[in-house]
């Protein structure tokens, strides 16, 4: 696989795990404000998603998603995680850590890949900016 089809399927699984757990976390949260900032994450999540599978489709790439056990593993995670303590601090917590594991993988892969494609690596740029800003976001629910 070359590296504009490798960082795309990168930024189509990172973007579906923030749809996918962040959809799960909707059920779960109480507060009221959080939940209205969770769904403004959710849409930026969908919307990146959205994009890279386009792009993946234009360039004649497969999109490689996440797979059923890593689905299953963050399910259960998130289950487990939330069983005692649902407050909007440690949901919060839980999000941040996820976006900093992000936020590593995203820097790491644009100086991996940085030969792609210019709009590639602007989709990147607009993960890893989401990331960061979702930490932000974030503390104020600590």
């Amino acid at each position: 696989m070359n590296a504009n089809a490798e960082m795309l399927n990168f930024i189509y699984q990172n973007s579906q795990m923030g749809v996918t757990t962040i959809s799960q976390l909707l059920d779960i949260v109480e507060d009221q404000e959080f939940k209205k900032h969770l769904n403004s994450q959710l849409d930026e999540y969908k919307e990146i998603h959205k994009l890279a599978r386009q792009k993946l489709n234009e360039n004649g790439y497969d999109e490689k998603g996440i797979g059923a056990f890593d689905k299953i593993k963050t399910y259960l995670m998130i289950n487990m995680q939330t069983l005692t303590d649902r407050s909007a601090s440690h949901i919060a917590e839980m999000l941040i850590i996820g976006s900093n594991m992000g936020v590593i993988n995203a820097v790491k892969n644009l100086k991996k890949y940085h030969n792609v494609e210019q709009d590639i690596k602007n989709l990147m740029e607009r993960l890893l900016k989401t990331e960061e800003n979702n930490i932000q976001e974030l503390k104020a629910f600590l």
